[in-house]
């Protein structure tokens, strides 16, 4: 299939079956991940795993509408920013080269605060995206989550330097699942109206 297949026919689960994601699904997806692009090789992340039913439901309690689907999902991941500028900053200076770390406090860090945090945000986004395509190319389903309680989760997370953005569920989908294509066609605005061709 190829990558336009794969985006016809990817949607948001929203029934889980109790079929396991293997281990070695799970290890193949935590390397991409581990491979996702970002700006001058920022890397201003931390994915979370969690698959154990009791650690699974504190963060479903946590979760408003999107509960359930914690409960039924086989994997939750958690996509967490960094939040500490000096943890940041001596990653930055391992992971990129020595323009991108010039780029960062030339273009970047005088900003302030709120445009670099919002920059350093952004990054774990396109990790989404990279993520859910992953997913969908391996036939894992998956339904992406900002209806959680971010603080809740950073307190049962303890990670002091990151914080948490959003989270994704993964499993397989349930066939009484009501959000499948089929019953529930995928909606988007016309071609015309999200792209266009422009030249000067």
């Amino acid at each position: 299939m190829d990558f336009l297949q794969l985006a016809q026919n990817r949607y948001t689960t929203k029934l889980y079956s109790s079929k396991r994601v293997s281990d070695e699904d799970i290890a193949k997806l935590k390397e991409i991940l581990r491979l996702t692009p970002s700006s001058i090789n920022s890397q201003p992340w931390q994915f979370v795993f969690i698959s154990d039913e009791p650690t699974k439901e504190a963060f479903a309690k946590v979760s408003f509408i999107n509960e359930e689907r914690i409960r039924q999902a086989i994997h939750l991941v958690v996509f967490m920013a960094n939040s500490a500028l000096p943890s940041f900053e001596e990653k930055l200076a391992k992971a990129s080269t020595e323009a991108g770390v010039g780029f960062y406090h030339k273009v970047q860090k005088p900003k302030g605060d709120v445009s670099l945090y919002a920059w350093m945000n952004n990054q774990v986004y396109i990790s989404l995206g990279f993520f859910l395509s992953a997913c969908a190319s391996m036939g894992i389903d998956s339904t992406p989550m900002e209806g959680i309680i971010n603080t809740e989760y950073d307190k049962l997370l303890n990670e002091p330097q990151y914080t948490t953005l959003f989270a994704v569920a993964i499993g397989y989908r349930d066939p009484e699942d009501s959000n499948q294509l089929h019953l529930h066609p995928k909606s988007r605005l016309p071609l015309e109206d999200v792209v266009k061709d422009f030249k000067l």
